[in-house]
């Protein structure tokens, strides 16, 4: 029984998270691309992590970067999301809300 609750469980999650992949065409053969995140160029060849959790490559013709961080969508208004961008990891949690009771002192 465990082991279809957990399959339940990993296949309602699917739906919260979301990945997404890019491609930057170039009309001529190049030997460099530019990671506009970073501001930094990459080799022909190259593959690299940027700073924001995507993983690019780099060819003569293109370079393609796919989030290498599956990103939550579709979680309730009363949660928010925190990234940690050093490990590609994320947290949701609920939002705690902040009131003061009572006078203020001061001078």
């Amino acid at each position: 029984m465990r082991p279809v609750v957990l399959g339940l469980f990993l296949c309602a999650a699917l739906s919260l998270v979301n990945a997404a992949c890019f491609v930057e065409e170039y009309k001529t053969s190049v030997t460099f691309c530019h990671d506009g995140t970073d501001k930094t160029w990459h080799p022909t060849g190259s593959v690299w992590r940027n700073s924001k959790c995507f993983d690019c490559n780099c060819s003569a013709d293109s370079m393609r970067c796919c989030d290498a961080m599956q990103r939550p969508v579709n979680y309730p208004d009363k949660c928010q999301v925190e990234y940690d961008y050093t490990t590609c990891t994320f947290e949701i949690f609920e939002k705690v809300t902040c009131s003061a009771t009572g006078g203020v002192i001061g001078k």
